[in-house]
C-alpha cells in the first residue's frame, strides 16, 4: 500500500521551549526535558497532544545521539532545548502516531539531520523537512492502538523472562553454595561410596610441586600463608575435604606495567577489567586497545604470558569479581586491574571457577576484601 508523504513543516507547528530547568517554578503543569521524568512548572505555554523532540545530542560534545523523544497531552511547559511538535489539524494526523513514527526511525529521521562537532544539535529546520507517512486517520489510530497491545505483550514477558532468570540465579547460587559446602558429593558418595582419595594427601602432593616448580625457578615464592583459624570457617565440609588457602594451590601473579604510551591502534589485544565481564559473559569486545607485536612479544619471551585455561578475575573498578577463562587467543592483561590465576591439572578449572562466582567468594573475598579460603 502506497501513502502519501508529506513534510513535517507543511503538518505541524514546531516550536521551541521556553523554560530553562534553573528557572522553573514548581507548579501544577508538567515541564518536559530531556530526561524520562517530567519536571513542573506554574505555567503551561502548549496544550493538545504534541511531540517533544530534544534540539541537543544526548551524549555531549561531538557525538549525535537521542535517547528519547517525548509523547505529551494536556497543558504543558517545554525545556528551552526541545521543541514541541504539534500537528495542525488532529483529523489529518495523530500526534501519537507521528510520535511512535518518528520514535521507530529516531536514528534516520533525526539523529542523522544532527549538526556541528563540538556542539551537536538538531536544527528545527532540519525537523520540519522531515517527509511523513500519511495514512488515512482510522489507519493512524489502528497503527497506535495494535502497537500499544504489543508493547503491552511485550513488557508483560519481558517482566516474566526477568523473573524467571532471577529465579535462575537463586538457583544456581543455592546450587553452588551446596556445592562448595560438599552437599551433592556427600550424596553422591551415598550411591556410590568413598572413592576419592583424602583431600590432605592431594593438597600435600600440589605443596611439594609447587615447592620443587620455586627450585626450578619456574615460579617465584610467594609470601607465607597464615594457618586458616577457626573462627574463618563458616561452614563444616566432608571428612575427606580440607581447608586451604587459595595461594596454596594455586599461583597467583599479576602482569607487567604496560604503560599508556605503549597502547596502539591494532597488533595484540590488551585486557583490562571491563574487558573480563564483556569476555567472561560470552560477549564481543568493544573498542579494543592494542600493545604492538615488539612489545607484546619482549613481555612473553621476559616473563611468560597466561595459558588456556587460566582464569583472569577482574579485582578493582564496577568488573571486580568477574572472571573469565583464557582460550587460545593472543593477548596480554593489565596489571594492578587484572589477577592471573595459574591453573594446574590436579584441579578442575571448572571447579575452581565456580568456586570464584560463589556466594561464598563473594562475601569473603570481594564484598569484605578479606584473604579467601578454599576447600578442596
Amino acid at each position: 500500500m502506497s501513502w502519501e508523504k508529506k513534510k513535517l513543516g507543511d503538518l505541524c507547528s514546531i516550536t521551541k521551549g521556553k523554560i530553562g530547568i534553573s528557572k522553573a517554578i514548581s507548579g501544577e503543569y508538567p515541564l518536559v526535558v530531556t530526561s524520562e521524568a517530567r519536571k513542573s512548572h506554574n505555567e503551561f505555554h502548549f496544550e493538545g497532544a504534541a511531540v517533544i523532540i530534544p534540539l541537543v545530542s544526548s551524549t555531549g560534545h561531538g557525538h549525535r545521539s537521542l535517547k528519547r523523544i517525548h509523547y505529551q497531552t494536556g497543558k504543558f511547559a517545554v525545556g528551552s532545548i526541545l521543541c514541541a511538535v504539534i500537528p495542525n489539524d488532529d483529523r489529518i494526523l495523530n500526534a501519537e502516531f507521528l510520535y511512535r513514527f518518528l520514535d521507530l526511525n529516531r536514528e534516520k529521521e533525526l539523529v542523522s539531520r544532527m549538526r556541528g562537532m563540538a556542539n551537536v544539535t538538531l536544527p528545527m529546520k532540519e525537523i520540519a523537512n522531515i517527509e511523513v507517512p500519511l495514512p488515512p486517520l482510522e489507519e493512524q489510530i489502528k497503527f497506535v492502538v495494535e502497537y500499544k497491545e504489543l508493547e503491552t505483550a511485550n513488557n508483560t514477558l519481558s517482566d516474566e523472562i526477568t523473573n524467571q532468570l532471577d529465579l535462575v540465579r537463586q538457583l544456581r547460587q543455592s546450587f553452588l553454595r551446596e556445592a562448595m559446602q560438599g552437599k551433592l558429593v556427600e550424596q553422591s558418595r551415598k550411591h556410590s561410596g568413598p572413592n576419592d582419595e583424602p583431600a590432605t594427601k592431594l593438597l600435600a602432593k600440589i605443596k611439594a610441586e609447587k615447592e620443587q616448580l620455586i627450585k626450578e625457578k619456574k615460579i617465584k615464592k610467594q609470601k607465607t600463608l597464615p594457618p586458616i583459624s577457626e573462627d574463618e570457617i563458616p561452614f563444616e565440609i566432608p571428612e575427606n575435604w580440607v581447608w586451604c588457602r587459595l595461594g596454596e594451590t594455586v599461583n597467583i601473579k599479576s602482569g607487567k606495567r604496560i604503560h599508556a604510551s605503549d597502547y596502539r591502534k591494532e597488533g595484540i589485544p590488551f585486557l583490562r577489567s571491563g574487558e573480563i565481564g564483556t569476555l567472561g559473559r560470552g560477549e564481543e569486545i568493544r573498542n579494543q586497545l592494542f600493545i604492538s607485536n615488539e612489545k607484546y612479544f619482549d613481555v612473553k619471551n621476559k616473563f611468560g604470558i597466561p595459558k588456556q585455561g587460566d582464569i583472569l578475575i577482574a579485582c578493582i573498578g564496577g568488573s571486580i569479581g568477574n572472571t573469565w577463562v583464557v582460550d587460545t587467543r593472543q593477548f596480554y592483561y593489565k596489571d594492578g586491574n587484572l589477577v592471573l590465576i595459574e591453573t594446574i591439572p590436579q584441579i578442575d578449572t571448572t571447579f575452581l571457577l565456580s568456586y570464584l562466582k560463589s556466594p561464598f567468594f563473594w562475601k569473603n573475598t570481594i564484598l569484605n576484601a578479606t584473604d579467601s579460603s578454599y576447600n578442596a
